[in-house]
């Protein structure tokens, strides 16, 4: 059972070894008082499964199992003849890092959603034929193989498909606070692809 997720907030780095040995709550506005008000995930485990909604956007931070299929089968529209899913799966290594065992994703939960849907509007601003946009991601402990991110984006035609789907899983890995620890055979620590979070940026003029 994967024990409590708890909340992260947007840092300058990703490694708490080479901060002086502070995490990133621990760096937050106002330090640990901080950390405690954005303590927002502490019971993420108990988090439903996600379920396709109604309209044409899918958004979604979860503990569990992420519906790789059934985004695929979501995102499927008459009006649309392609279809592109992205699934970020996790793997058995990491530059320096051989053995990674698991991973485990914590996210700033009130910020992952809204900035899930700035993404999901500055696709469908970039390219407005788009049909259907997931946009999905795990929190909690991930063994090797397990899905942790999927992008599936439908459009009448696979140039805007692959473009948008690309955007997303672009953007969302700079723009959305979610951090990864790694635990392999020499250690463990946050993954070494970490960067600034930033915001999502509107198209040029």
């Amino acid at each position: 059972m994967p024990r409590a997720v708890r909340a992260r907030v947007v840092v300058e780095g990703h490694a708490a070894e080479s901060n002086g040995g502070r995490s990133a709550a621990d760096r937050a506005p106002g330090g640990r008082r901080g950390r405690a008000r954005l303590r927002s995930m502490s019971t993420m485990d108990a988090t439903p499964e996600l379920t396709p909604p109604s309209g044409d956007t899918w958004l979604g931070l979860s503990a569990s199992p992420l519906p790789v299929a059934e985004a695929v089968s979501w995102a499927v529209r008459p009006d649309c003849g392609a279809v592109v899913l992205f699934s970020g799966t996790a793997r058995d290594h990491a530059p320096g890092r051989p053995g990674v065992e698991r991973l485990e994703y914590e996210a700033y939960e009130s910020q992952v959603v809204p900035r899930l849907a700035a993404i999901a509007e500055q696709a469908r601003s970039r390219w407005p034929d788009i049909g259907r946009v997931a946009l999905l991601h795990r929190t909690g402990v991930l063994a090797i193989g397990d899905c942790a991110v999927v992008v599936a984006v439908s459009a009448p035609h696979r140039d805007e498909a692959f473009a948008a789907a690309r955007f997303g899983i672009d953007t969302l890995k700079r723009t959305v606070p979610i951090w990864k620890r790694e635990t392999w055979a020499g250690g463990e620590s946050w993954g070494l692809d970490a960067q600034h979070i930033t915001d999502v940026e509107a198209p040029a003029p």
